[in-house]
């Protein structure tokens, strides 16, 4: 059985939130596409939701505006194939019953999508190949920031995002 993985499709991604994506509503619209295709199919839908520990800084601050889901995205609560979990780390099966719930389905293969590409998406799929699991990215489905470094240099948005899609990749993950 295959899942449906939604990181971290919240506000504080958006034009107006404390960590902008540049295609954040076209990655949006890409991610709205698969959970209607997941509702309709009947495929379990995990929907993850990043909260900053107390020390970090302002962003995803549980109750606020930016750790919200995108309008209209989340889960269903009347649906019992759709589940929120909450992180506080990068990984989604990290700290979280994620994995246990997904087995519960008899799930060998998810589709992530979301946010960041180069942090919780790449984390989370690493984390579901060291389970088996068969992972597949939507390269239109995510989203990234350009990185910099003093001494090491710069990446744009679109180097970042298909550095980390690369690299997951090479890991054996199914690009779509």
């Amino acid at each position: 059985m295959k899942a449906l993985i939604v990181i971290d499709a919240q506000n504080e991604f958006s034009d107006n939130g404390k960590r902008p994506v540049p295609n954040y509503l076209s990655a949006i619209e890409a991610i709205k596409k698969h959970v209607s295709e997941a509702r309709v199919a009947k495929t379990p839908i995990a929907w993850v939701r990043h909260f900053n520990k107390p020390e970090e800084s302002l962003a995803f601050v549980p109750g606020t505006w930016g750790a919200s889901f995108y309008e209209g995205l989340g889960p269903l609560p009347e649906n019992d194939l759709e589940k929120e979990f909450h992180k506080n780390v990068y990984g989604a099966f990290t700290g979280s019953d994620i994995g246990n719930w997904l087995s519960a389905f008899g799930t060998d293969a998810v589709l992530i999508v979301g946010f960041y590409t180069h942090g919780c998406v790449s984390t989370t799929a690493r984390e579901a190949i060291m389970r088996d699991l068969h992972v597949s990215l939507d390269p239109h489905a995510t989203g990234a920031c350009a990185i910099m470094h003093a001494s090491l240099g710069a990446l744009t948005v679109e180097e970042v995002r298909l550095s980390a899609l690369l690299q997951l990749m090479n890991m054996g993950a199914t690009i779509i």
